[in-house]
């Protein structure tokens, strides 16, 4: 896989402690060709499949292979409209797959996906991964849950503190391959990225079990590989019980 200067990347995916086998997925994407490397810029996915063992992991990978197809190939449109159409795609995709092999009905996934393309960077998000950002030695979330504990945060009914171990915080309201519609979540302009900004996806096996103190501190002192190692020791450690996946991409403080 090349990956062009300008970034460190890491990714990382382990079954956990209490599952046997792992739904989720990742991906990271950049053309070959250099005039559509300055259009598309790079790519960088994961995804954390629901719907049984088979259902959950053709779903994940079905939301990551579709977003990169079509995001790679559409011919027009912005990197923020061409993410948004790649996640109808693979909405569609995924539910046509269950329509065709019933004994996947309910197959779904959540996906979370950034662009890089020069200093800005898009997102698009659906369900219960998240991306978070490292700017300055601080972290902040930049994706909304799609889960009912969620809604009864923003409903005011409980604190952002009392959700992060609610016991249904893992009831998702939205999902790829779920429901008639999609409507991922998106920025309506692209953030400026800066040299050492750090961006960080992960799926709830990590952010569950692993606080944002525990993610700033890993990401702060580390490469990006070494991160995601702690990190998956450290959900581990906590129990693991989830699938735990993530991504960690640096923009080069050189550059290079």
């Amino acid at each position: 896989m090349r990956i062009r200067p300008g970034i460190e990347l890491a990714g990382l995916s382990d079954v956990g402690c209490q599952r046997e086998n792992n739904e989720d997925y990742y991906a990271y994407w950049e053309p070959e060709n250099d005039e559509q490397f300055q259009r598309l810029g790079r790519l960088v996915l994961v995804a954390d499949g629901m719907g049984g063992y088979e259902g959950g992991q053709e779903a994940s990978h079905l939301a990551v292979q579709t977003i990169q197809d079509v995001y790679g190939s559409a011919s027009e449109g912005d990197p923020q409209a061409r993410l948004l159409a790649a996640f109808v795609a693979a909405h569609i995709r995924i539910q046509k797959h269950a329509e065709e092999h019933p004994e996947l009905q309910g197959m779904g996934t959540t996906c979370t996906a950034v662009a890089l393309v020069g200093d800005r960077m898009y997102y698009a998000h659906v369900g219960d991964s998240r991306l978070y950002l490292m700017r300055d030695k601080t972290v902040s979330r930049l994706t909304r849950d799609h889960s009912y504990v969620s809604r009864l945060v923003e409903n005011g009914l409980i604190s952002s503190e009392e959700a992060e171990s609610h016991p249904q915080r893992h009831i998702l309201t939205a999902a790829l391959g779920a429901g008639t519609e999609v409507a991922p979540d998106y920025r309506e302009e692209p953030m400026p990225m800066k040299q050492g900004d750090t961006l960080i996806l992960c799926t709830d096996g990590l952010w569950s079990v692993v606080s944002e103190q525990e993610i700033q501190k890993a990401v702060a002192k580390k490469s990006p590989q070494e991160a995601c190692k702690e990190l998956v020791k450290n959900a581990r450690s906590h129990g693991g019980p989830d699938n735990i996946t993530l991504q960690i991409v640096r923009v080069a403080r050189n550059g290079a």
